[in-house]
């Protein structure tokens, strides 16, 4: 009995795993495709059968986006909107959501619950009254634009406030019994706490604002303010993708490549955010 139960259980794993297996794959092929093509020249590009493998590797794509255009003017524009959005989002999502979650005022449910409300309202319908609203203030083409409106999220706040009730009410209690203010104990307990959390918000942040391209389409429209994937859509629209198969995947590389070690360098957190968080419901 006790060997078929061990022969199922191999049979469930092997299956899984060749699931997985073919599933990592799908994903992880495309991006090696990517990134070969990156570094061929055009003759191999357009050479029958496609071939992974690379005879003449060369870095003349990449030379030449940097030459067309100001790539490096592009990846700081992204990198700054990126990383101040994401570090505002974890300031004030964990502080709002450790307002939620430990403190008790007038209305606080019903407010919580309009702020869920606001996670299903579809994005694009806040375009419009929020370009009118960018362009009455002023902030069309600038870095305001782009970072103010984003820089507290619903779904952040929500994130917070699940992980914080976690934490038990004891802690906070014998911290202000010791004296500790309230930004004290935000700083001593709560902050330290929730770090997988925060990991977990700073990764989906810091993602959706390298890849966000409506919202800077609409507010940007200067040169010297594009994003990268602003700048992606203009080397396939202005210069030809069929002309500039590699350069445009040149392109694609060094996009997706901060993303890349940004996720692998915070991968251990994510995974025990999404898993902690998965298992608290709402209450």
């Amino acid at each position: 009995m006790r060997s078929l139960f061990k022969a199922k259980k191999r049979l469930t794993n092997i299956i899984v795993y060749t699931f997985l297996t073919l599933g990592a794959l799908t994903m992880v092929i495309p991006y090696v495709w990517m990134i070969v093509t990156s570094i061929k020249p055009i003759e191999e590009i357009q050479a029958y059968p496609p071939s992974f493998y690379v005879h003449n590797p060369t870095l003349e794509p990449y030379r030449e986006l940097f030459y067309l255009l100001p790539m490096g003017r592009y990846i700081f524009n992204s990198l700054f909107v990126s990383c101040l959005v994401t570090l505002c989002n974890v300031f004030f999502c964990s502080l709002a959501g450790y307002a939620f979650a430990k403190h008790k005022f007038y209305g606080r449910d019903k407010l919580f619950l309009l702020l869920l409300s606001a996670i299903m309202i579809p994005y694009q319908v806040n375009l419009i009254p929020g370009f009118i609203i960018v362009k009455n203030l002023g902030w069309l083409n600038s870095f305001k634009a782009l970072i103010i409106p984003n820089m507290a999220m619903a779904f952040g706040v929500f994130l917070c406030r699940q992980y914080i009730m976690s934490i038990p009410n004891d802690l906070l209690d014998a911290a202000k019994i010791d004296g500790c203010g309230e930004f004290a104990i935000y700083r001593l307990i709560i902050f330290p706490l929730i770090k997988p959390a925060l990991a977990t918000l700073a990764i989906f942040t810091f993602l959706s604002q390298w890849n966000s391209f409506v919202w800077p389409l609409i507010v940007i429209n200067t040169s010297s303010m594009r994003t990268v994937p602003l700048a992606l859509s203009v080397l396939s629209s202005q210069f030809g993708f069929g002309a500039n198969v590699a350069m445009v995947m040149a392109g694609a590389t060094v996009v997706t490549f901060p993303v890349l070690i940004v996720f692998i360098g915070s991968q251990k957190y994510f995974i025990r955010g999404i898993t902690s968080i998965g298992l608290k419901g709402y209450s």
